[in-house]
């Protein structure tokens, strides 16, 4: 019995480390509509996001199950309560993911992105990809080194997003209103999305620990 609820956890990290892979990629693809201005990445990220809401839906009928069957104390309680809110935060990476890839629908034909900024935006999209895919290695490895490294790489997220502000309140903007305000919303989803995988790194450090790390508002 003990064999099959060790399995049942297993497949459970591993349900969520399969999630961190497809949000790693919604917003590979949602990056790449909105530099290449191609509508067809941007609805493959559209219809695909739905997916990961089933997931997380089945993440969590097995959390609650085990829950409610197994009655699960100590390392394996922190385990199924962390794997609940863990899915949230995941399922959220790939709605942002969402959002960007409806930004790149919504102006298509048109470029979201002025040519000056773009750089900036195919930064983002690299560090956002990375922290999702290291979030799955470390659900999978519950290993706090790696798991630490997240927080630094948020850091170059958090720059990118501060340097926005600054290319924006630049007096030589000349792109208007519009522009800037989509430029203002896209920065914040890759920023947030930064924020759930660091948040989903903190979660394995109180499986491991038993101590949560400070909290991170998203």
């Amino acid at each position: 019995m003990r064999d099959v609820y060790q399995e049942q956890l297993d497949e459970l990290a591993g349900a969520l480390a399969g999630m961190c892979t497809q949000v790693a990629d919604a917003m590979s693809k949602a990056t790449r509509s909105l530099l290449e201005v191609d509508l067809q990445l941007a609805e493959e990220v559209i219809s695909e996001d739905v997916r990961v809401d089933e997931i997380r839906a089945q993440a969590e009928e097995r959390a609650f199950a085990l829950l409610a069957l197994q009655a699960p104390v100590a390392t394996d309680l922190r385990i199924v309560v962390s794997a609940i809110h863990g899915a949230g935060d995941i399922e959220r990476m790939g709605d942002l993911a969402l959002h960007v890839a409806q930004a790149a629908r919504r102006r298509h034909p048109h470029p979201v992105l002025p040519d000056e900024v773009a750089p900036y935006f195919a930064e983002m999209g690299r560090v956002g990809v990375e922290l999702a895919l290291k979030a799955g290695d470390v659900i999978r490895s519950r290993d706090l080194t790696r798991a630490a490294e997240l927080e630094s790489d948020d850091d170059a997220m958090d720059d990118l997003h501060r340097h926005m502000f600054t290319v924006l309140m630049d007096r030589n903007w000349s792109h208007g209103v519009g522009p800037a305000v989509d430029i203002t919303l896209l920065a914040r989803f890759y920023e947030r999305y930064a924020d759930h995988a660091v948040a989903v790194a903190r979660r394995i450090v109180y499986v491991v620990t038993g101590q949560m790390p400070g909290p991170l508002t998203v």
